[in-house]
């Protein structure tokens, strides 16, 4: 058995590059830095913060769902796997890439209420929610 699993909660770098591949399906490439706290040693010698940037992938509804709603600037949590590229450029340079394949994603950073749209805007309101054609109904509240 063996295990391949990253958890990151960072913030974008970028806004995500979206691109629409073979019979449209989309994919979505973003950067997201993590950081380490600087801290003192016990010597007094002290080690400054960290940032580590990453590469993370998104396929299909996740890179959609990136597309609509993730900027740069967002807190987002990602949960995926650990994948390494290489290739050769035309001057014989292998070059090597580490990318995060992301599995789940979930927005972290809160939504400021002017921009926010409500379910029923977007046209996500649920089924049973909806009146039948002729009838109103009264709000219950």
């Amino acid at each position: 058995m063996s295990l391949n699993k990253v958890m990151l909660i960072g913030n974008v770098g970028i806004d995500p590059e979206v691109r629409y591949i073979d019979a449209g399906i989309c994919t979505a490439t973003l950067k997201l830095a993590t950081n380490t706290p600087g801290y003192t040693l016990q010597n007094g010698t002290q080690v400054p913060e960290r940032t580590e940037w990453h590469t993370v992938l998104l396929w299909r509804r996740l890179a959609e769902v990136a597309e609509r709603y993730v900027h740069k600037g967002d807190k987002l949590y990602i949960e995926g796997e650990l994948r390494y590229r290489n290739y050769t450029d035309k001057k014989g340079v292998t070059h090597y890439i580490t990318e995060i394949w992301g599995t789940n994603m979930e927005l972290l950073s809160p939504r400021p209420s002017s921009t926010q749209q409500s379910p029923q805007a977007a046209g996500c309101e649920p089924p049973a929610a909806k009146a039948a054609p002729g009838r109103e109904t009264a709000c219950p509240f």
